[in-house]
């Protein structure tokens, strides 16, 4: 059994806890019991950048461990982007070395007067005057940190976290980010530069837990979806996307990238230096990239498909080195490159509408010089930026007269890079996710991936139906079982390109290796704590008033139909609509709403009902629900 630190930055004291012992067979750890921490003691009332909310670095039981792609922990906090429950979770080495340290979860309450960096070593937590290190950038401070503290892992924040940008993200390892929901503004909020923690234990493991993680380690190594992750890294999705529409482009205006040949995955392989890997991982899906020159000329971790389209198509650039640059800053920043792209996109298409103007940008599509000053200014909160950096919801209510409709989020968070109208799965994954709108919140990869062996076993009296990607029939029984598997996942601290994104693992697996780690669950019990977690999460956005009014999409997929092309190269490898494939394509929400919340047993606003909260053991929660 770990420990939990609660650790309070305004009187500089911490105490340690025997982590509760039904709080994490209930809800597993990580991402489950950092959430029901949250619960607990972060009420409603709570501001999210005041010094009453909680900021919680929470590694899950495989984390640190030789369970396969183990290297996950999450951080939670009441998201100053959202105003709802928030979490991010990361990878890298810092969170095995916080579990082999003994922690569960490590909670900051309170602010410290000055900036601090909180160090920690086994059982020992100190308080270090961080004023040198305020203002600086990520990968300074980790330089720097890690010199002064050698073998410590450190995770921080940069310029935006200190300046409060609403997207600014928890950087560790030199670029593995923490990077939804703003929580790196909550950190800034009280005052915590870093957190740094050193370690020579391990987690203690059966002879049968490293027996069944070692055949698990072969699992992933050799199946077929980690070989390509290995060969191109998440890159690989930029052309099937493409190919299918599902590469929002220019603000989703269109869903198909004529410049999509100058940053797949081929193009990326240019500045490839050497694969790197996280903690435990034989996928080793992760780039290493440089620019040997020019005014883009760096060297940084990644980029990943995500921020390539975030700044990339969906700001009409074809400049594959700007954006491998501005991913580097990004991440020197503190900032998530998804947000930070839709937000920039928004900027451009209210620009092109003419709701607003700037006496030095242009806001124009493609426009390296400018996405890379708009970075800058985002975080820096200068001029427009400022703006900006509140995050397109805000942004978009301040500047009214219809850029509201120009605003890609669900409950304030940014949308991530998906096109509901052709991928319907994700339209209702990210229209129900409870921390906004969110691809790994449920991950329905089973149609798009062509997952046919996963289907069959769970979902064998619908299919072949359930694997077409744009019928919206069944997708609502895909994202109850995704979500579960998701939230798992999640908490027990692995990386879903084991088991949700590829289906390398399934939940047997899963509950067999925790078993013989000594946290038994047979695999329908896993299942159900997965299903409580996410149940737990709901609860807590339905304590601050959410309900079906919340979960909804962009009104741009709901009305604008889009049509998807086969595309054609010419000469100058640029793409061309030839004839549609498939036309007059918008998202029907209300009918996968409606099937969902019933299969969820939830009512038709998308509230738990008391009888489900009982059934999963969350009878405490029915004083929350609405009168």
């Amino acid at each position: 059994m770990g420990f939990t630190a609660y650790v309070d930055l305004t009187s500089q004291t911490y105490k340690l806890i025997e982590t509760p012992k039904d709080d994490l067979q209930n809800f597993i750890g990580s991402r489950g019991y950092a959430a029901k921490i949250l619960y607990d003691n972060v009420d409603p009332d709570v501001e999210p950048l005041g010094p009453d909310n909680y900021l919680i670095f929470s590694p899950g039981p495989l984390t640190g461990t030789q369970w396969p792609a183990s290297a996950r922990y999450t951080v939670t906090a009441k998201s100053p982007l959202t105003g709802i429950y928030g979490y991010a979770n990361s990878s890298g080495h810092f969170g095995p070395e916080m579990h082999r340290a003994g922690y569960d979860a490590v909670v900051f309450t309170g602010k410290a007067e000055k900036p601090l960096v909180v160090w920690i070593e086994d059982e020992a937590i100190e308080f270090i005057d961080g004023e040198k290190y305020w203002g600086m950038k990520t990968s300074q401070v980790e330089t720097e940190l890690r010199d002064k503290y050698p073998g410590s892992k450190v995770a921080c924040i940069g310029p935006a976290g200190e300046k409060l940008v609403k997207m600014a993200s928890v950087i560790n390892d030199f670029g593995r980010a923490a990077g939804r929901c703003g929580l790196g503004a909550v950190m800034g909020s009280k005052n915590l530069k870093a957190v740094t923690v050193r370690t020579s234990k391990r987690v203690e493991a059966s002879p049968e837990f490293k027996e069944i993680a070692k055949k698990s380690m072969k699992q992933v190594k050799d199946h077929p979806g980690s070989a390509g992750l290995r060969e191109w890294g998440t890159a690989l999705l930029m052309d099937p996307k493409n190919t299918v529409g599902d590469q929002p482009t220019r603000n989703h205006q269109q869903v198909q990238f004529e410049g999509n040949l100058s940053v797949n995955a081929m193009e990326l392989k240019k500045y490839l230096q050497k694969n790197m890997g996280c903690f435990a991982c034989p996928i080793r899906c992760s780039r290493y990239s440089k620019v040997e020159t020019g005014e883009f000329a760096c060297e940084t971790e990644g980029p990943e498909y995500e921020t390539m389209n975030a700044l990339g198509p969906l700001l009409g650039n074809k400049d594959l080195e700007s954006i491998i640059y501005g991913n580097l800053l990004c991440n020197d920043y503190g900032m998530d490159t998804i947000s930070t792209g839709v937000i920039i996109a928004f900027a451009m298409e209210c620009k092109e509408k003419g709701l607003i103007s700037d006496d030095e940008l242009n806001f124009e599509w493609g426009n390296t010089t400018e996405i890379i000053e708009l970075i800058t200014r985002i975080a820096y909160r200068d001029g427009i930026g400022d703006l900006l950096a509140e995050g397109v919801k805000r942004a978009a209510e301040k500047i009214g007269n219809g850029a509201e409709d120009l605003a890609m989020h669900v409950k304030g968070m940014e949308l991530p890079r998906q096109e509901p109208r052709v991928v319907k799965a994700f339209a209702l994954g990210h229209a129900v996710a409870n921390r906004g709108a969110d691809h790994l919140y449920a991950l329905p990869t089973i149609d798009l991936a062509g997952h046919v062996d996963v289907a069959k076993k769970y979902f064998n009296d619908i299919y072949p139906e359930i694997m077409d990607i744009g019928i919206e029939k069944h997708k609502a029984r895909m994202i109850k079982f995704t979500e579960a598997y998701n939230a798992i996942s999640d908490a027990v601290g692995v990386c879903k390109f084991s088991t949700t994104e590829n289906y390398c693992l399934y939940p047997e697996d899963i509950s067999s290796g925790l078993t013989a780690l000594g946290q038994k669950y047979t695999t329908d019990e896993l299942v159900k704590a997965g299903e409580r977690i996410v149940n737990l999460e709901r609860m807590y956005n339905v304590r601050l008033g959410l309900n079906r009014k919340d979960d909804q999409l962009p009104k741009r997929f709901l009305k604008e139909a889009i049509n998807v092309y086969k595309m054609v190269a010419d000469d100058d490898f640029i793409l061309h609509p030839k004839e549609a494939i498939k036309k007059d394509l918008v998202v029907h929400l209300d009918e996968m709403l409606d099937d969902y919340y019933r299969l969820r047993g939830w009512d038709n606003n998308g509230v738990p009902t008391e009888e489900k909260l009982k059934e999963l053991g969350l009878e405490y929660l029915v004083k929350d629900l609405p009168k």
